[in-house]
């Protein structure tokens, strides 16, 4: 009797695309601790890393791990005006740079005590676009999360030559409580190696400039804003959109995003022709994960917390709308899934096939965060198993 030879199982193809588990391990570890668990337990799997940010914290290392670039140290000028360590990424391809707010003007820099966006400004950003210009690139992408600011990106116009005059003609500081002296602005001292340069900005709400919905009534008390300093900060932004109208003929005062950021979004609008979309969207294009699909059998994603949230522009549901796009099925695995069907089934509607939890056993959060790595691992290894059951060899 002829033995049966066991039927070779296919050769499955496998994206990584985990957005930063907060509080534990960024988006680059995570994939990493995801690919040594698949190719441990599925050695003929073609596993590829693409780890994702939604244009926070965490952009500029994802976008540099997944296109192979390498990441720039520097120090520029920090939110309180003293000099900080920071850094911006070079893309792979070494004509892009990646820059994120939040490391050079980033509430993280500032210590509880100290935070104030009357006396907060954006310079430090600016300083790491001019480096990135200066060192050749000619598309840079800005996420403008976590900053500690609301002075509408005039301490970034500043770092880049333009200049904003006060009454007596000289320039103000570049702070949010400052823009109420703002009388003129000067653009012709300009980097000229703007013209030449494409900007994109990682920005996920669509805040207008100023109004009830706008940057200082909405963003400045998480800065550190009391109430009786928020109509100072929303008169300035007035003015300040009111002077950008008169001397640039630009209307940003209302534009769906301006508001990011203490007025950032408004910022880079005027003065570097900035278009605003959302960050996972941006980074999705970054590393061609679209032609990466092909030939996919699975994507698996996720992040610390899938809520009712996600769907408004969070990596995951990101990542699975595209790949839905392409038939491609995609397991999200987080911290924490919705208890709620209603929401789960809001999940399954953007493109994600199955929701897992890392959680495995009674734990709290302090247990759960030091066990990441493990249950990460084990995670992945499960859903790998059950999709394979379910008759994908």
């Amino acid at each position: 009797m002829q033995e049966l030879i066991p039927q070779r199982r296919v050769l499955m193809k496998i994206i990584l695309a985990p957005d930063s588990f907060k509080g534990s391990i960024t988006a680059g570890e995570a994939s990493a601790v995801m690919a040594r668990a698949l190719r441990r337990n599925f050695p003929r799997a073609e596993v590829l890393e693409l780890p994702v940010s939604d244009g926070g914290e965490g952009l500029v290392e994802a976008l540099v791990t997944a296109t192979g670039g390498e990441i720039v140290n520097t120090r520029v000028t920090g939110p309180l005006g003293n000099q900080v360590d920071s850094c911006w990424g070079l893309l792979g391809d070494r004509e892009t740079a990646v820059v994120e707010m939040a490391a050079a003007s980033g509430l993280s820099l500032v210590p509880e005590t100290k935070r104030n966006p009357m006396f907060t400004t954006t310079s430090g950003t600016g300083e790491l676009i001019k480096e990135a210009l200066e060192g050749g690139c000619r598309k840079i992408i800005v996420g403008i999360g976590g900053s500690a600011t609301n002075d509408g990106g005039v301490g970034m116009a500043r770092a880049l030559g333009i200049k904003f005059l006060g009454s007596d003609g000289e320039e103000i500081q570049p702070h949010g409580g400052e823009l109420l002296h703002l009388e003129r602005i000067d653009d012709a001292g300009k980097n000229p190696l703007l013209e030449d340069v494409e900007i994109q900005v990682a920005c996920d709400v669509s805040n207008p400039l100023t109004g009830p919905c706008g940057a200082a009534r909405v963003y400045a008390p998480q800065k550190g804003a009391t109430e009786e300093m928020l109509p100072v900060l929303e008169e300035g932004l007035k003015r300040y959109a009111g002077v950008i109208r008169k001397d640039l003929g630009m209307e940003v005062e209302n534009v769906p995003g301006a508001g990011a950021a203490g007025g950032m979004g408004a910022g880079l609008i005027a003065f570097l022709g900035a278009g605003l979309q959302p960050g996972i969207d941006i980074v999705l294009d970054a590393v061609c994960f679209r032609e990466k699909l092909e030939n996919c059998h699975l994507v698996i994603t996720g992040e610390g917390k899938l809520d009712g949230q996600s769907i408004y522009g969070k990596a995951p549901v990101g990542v699975a709308r595209v790949a839905a796009q392409y038939g491609v099925p995609v397991a999200a695995v987080a911290g924490q899934v919705p208890g709620n069907m209603e929401v789960v089934e809001k999940l399954y509607h953007e493109g994600i096939t199955a929701c897992f939890s890392l959680v495995n056993a009674p734990m709290n959060l302090e247990e759960a965060l030091e066990q990441v790595k493990d249950l990460l691992e084990t995670a992945v290894v499960q859903v790998v198993r059950l999709w394979q059951a379910a008759g994908n060899r």
